[in-house]
């Protein structure tokens, strides 16, 4: 069984969304990858990008900085 961990969860409304911000991700060298959304959560799409709490500022100011569309960010124990 894994063990389930603090993480961040950023949700968008669409695939496409989500893609353009991995690709972001994958370039920054931002550790996470994309998962299905967790049931405690809604998103249109049905994925976001599950990534480290301590990088959540990091992110914050990349999405700003590079216009990425994004539905919500959380924290939760996933």
């Amino acid at each position: 069984m894994r063990n389930r961990e603090l993480r961040l969860i950023i949700t968008f409304n669409s695939t496409t969304d989500a893609m353009q911000f991995e690709k972001f991700c994958r370039a920054q060298g931002i550790e996470g990858r994309l998962i299905p959304v967790p049931r405690t959560i809604s998103a249109s799409c049905g994925l976001c990008w599950r990534a480290r709490p301590e990088d959540q500022q990091r992110i914050e100011a990349g999405i700003a900085e590079a216009r990425l569309a994004v539905a919500g960010l959380y924290q939760m124990v996933i």
